[in-house]
């Protein structure tokens, strides 16, 4: 099968978006299927080899964050010479209400288009002011997918459809065979030692950072050899700044790491925690940390509640309770008996989520769009779009 597949956020900042859109990309090349991705990159960005640039992106405020996206006439060009020259059997977009190149995508398609949601953002005053497009590109979209309950909840009650929910996948292999960083995790013992990690933008307030900060801040003067270490995008000053000067030096700061990097970041700690405020449909980090048999604590949000089955998996606490998560903490650092039960719990949970099932469950919608569309090609005239724009 020949599969066109669109990224509309730019290859240039890794986010959840790029990294599900390359691992799904391998895993569908690795059960045999031709697959080209499009997405926005600067021209001189490395790219894997079945990557096409669409040119540099523009920062866009997007869900809580900021997204850099692709959008207008040039844009428009390459989108619609990447289909032609791809003669696709199914195109895959994702996101494709952001306005970027997925939304280019659906417009310019002239055959079975299945999209991608990944949010369950409900409310947007970019989108309430679209609504006329909006309207065509749903339109024109043969199958939706969405990678969480909420994510299809907002199809079913904002977007006028369902959605098959399939999510998020994880490359297990990739993580559980990693190695720890050098020194790491180091030693962890009752009332003392031990090491919890966290992964993200340290400032993007849903992250939720402050309340680990209070939380180990809290923790660390009566438990000695405790560490936290941090990976992710931001300025190392500013992060030690956050802490007490006697803490400082328990707080290592890796920087933004490359993806090849994390199964080790992950594989280092004792304990990860998400302590994440909202604003996630699914929760990736929770499958990545349990495929690298780490065990996770994290935000009693729905999303990670239903990653982690319900707590089964890994250790809830009430969102943005900083005395709680110093007590789940406590608990599991002087209980490796309880983080061996979580860290079975989650091997078993972690394997729904192995891209080769995942990739096979999209392969199924694929196929269903393919046989609704019954290789009918769309005029592009009907779609509105001029030849040339």
């Amino acid at each position: 099968m020949r599969i066109g597949i669109v990224c509309p956020y730019s290859f240039d900042v890794p986010g959840g978006v790029q990294n599900h859109v390359v691992d799904l990309a391998e895993a569908l090349i690795g059960l045999g299927h031709e697959v080209s991705v499009l997405a926005p990159a600067d021209d001189d960005a490395p790219l894997p080899p079945y990557v096409v640039s669409a040119g540099r992106a523009v920062p866009l405020p997007y869900n809580g964050s900021v997204a850099r996206i692709a959008f207008g006439p040039v844009s428009t060009a390459r989108v619609r010479r990447w289909i032609n020259r791809g003669e696709f059997d199914v195109l895959h977009v994702h996101e494709p209400l952001t306005l970027s190149l997925s939304m280019l995508a659906v417009l310019c398609a002239r055959g079975p288009v299945v999209a991608t949601f990944h949010t369950a953002m409900t409310r947007s005053r970019v989108l309430a002011a679209a609504q006329g497009v909006l309207r065509i590109v749903l339109e024109r979209i043969t199958a939706r997918i969405a990678v969480s309950a909420l994510a299809r909840k907002v199809q079913v009650e904002h977007m006028d459809g369902g959605a098959v929910e399939i999510p998020n996948g994880v490359t297990v292999a990739r993580f559980a065979g990693a190695r720890p960083l050098p020194a790491w995790p180091g030693e962890c013992g009752p009332g003392q030692g031990g090491t919890v990690g966290f992964l993200g933008r340290f400032t993007e307030p849903r992250k939720g950072f402050p309340i680990l900060r209070d939380a180990f801040v809290a923790l660390a003067p009566h438990r000695p050899g405790l560490r936290l270490l941090v990976a992710g995008p931001g300025d190392r000053d500013d992060l030690y700044a956050r802490f007490p000067a006697e803490l400082r030096e328990r707080v290592t700061f890796l920087g933004l790491i490359p993806e090849v990097e994390k199964p080790r970041m992950l594989r280092s700690v004792h304990l990860y925690v998400a302590p994440n405020t909202g604003g996630e449909s699914f929760g990736m980090i929770l499958t990545e940390a349990l495929a690298a048999g780490t065990t996770v604590v994290a935000s009693d949000l729905d999303a990670f509640r239903r990653v982690l089955d319900g707590g089964r998996a890994g250790r809830l606490f009430p969102t943005g309770d900083a005395v709680a998560l110093r007590a789940a903490l406590t608990e599991l650092l002087d209980d490796p008996a309880r983080r061996a039960e979580l860290t079975a719990c989650g091997d078993q949970v972690v394997a729904h989520f192995d891209w080769p099932v995942v990739a096979r469950r999209v392969l199924e919608v694929y196929a269903a769009a393919i046989e609704a569309t019954d290789g009918r090609v769309i005029d592009q005239e009907w779609a509105g779009l001029p030849e040339r724009m």
